[in-house]
């Protein structure tokens, strides 16, 4: 994108235009790393080498409220950032902890109303081993059966009013375990 698009579109959304926050949207919207800020920083340091921590985080932190970029929760232990704001869904791998763009159907509901509510984003996240991985582990097989079944009998689909399906983690404590709290205690003794 041209720069002086990139200042139009920071200015539209209320962000005023510095080298250091074109530096860092440009450097977004030219990634599939999906980067994290510390990556981000490390890498604006190079042109910028005085540009402070904190004006990364607070331009990312900007850049997101005003949706011009995804804050990814994809990986449990740090925020990843992604400029894409097209369809499509994550995949993460549990081995190298890349994080790769995967494609998903065209039937995203975004900019559409459902129950009265708009759709501004959906994110969907998948973890597995990724194919370098696979590769170097000397083509590690597919799940099997058995751990197949297991990951489809762990989630269950709800349906919601809107006619929507959800899929949700059911997680059971043992028998023997106490309630976590008043609603389960009520359910056990149900």
């Amino acid at each position: 994108m041209a720069p002086k698009k990139r200042m139009e579109r920071l200015r539209d959304v209320g962000i005023g235009p510095t080298v250091q926050r074109m530096a860092i949207l440009e450097f977004l919207e030219e990634t599939t790393s999906h980067p994290t800020a510390d990556e981000v920083y490390i890498e604006i340091q190079t042109a910028y080498p005085t540009i402070a921590r904190a004006t990364v985080y607070n331009t990312l932190d900007a850049l997101t409220k005003a949706g011009m970029i995804l804050k990814l929760s994809v990986d449990p232990t740090v925020a990843r950032y992604d400029a894409h704001l097209g369809p499509h869904a994550h995949f993460r791998c549990r081995l190298c902890n890349r994080v790769y763009d995967i494609p998903v159907g065209s039937k995203q509901p975004l900019g559409k109303g459902i129950d009265g509510h708009l759709v501004e984003s959906v994110l969907t996240y998948a973890y597995g081993v990724c194919a370098d991985c696979r590769k170097k582990d000397g083509g590690a097989p597919l799940a099997s059966g058995r751990a197949r079944k297991r990951a489809t009998n762990s989630a269950r689909t709800t349906t919601h009013p809107s006619g929507s399906k959800e899929e949700a983690q059911q997680k059971k404590p043992p028998a023997s375990s106490p309630p976590s709290g008043p609603d389960e205690e009520e359910a056990r003794s149900a």
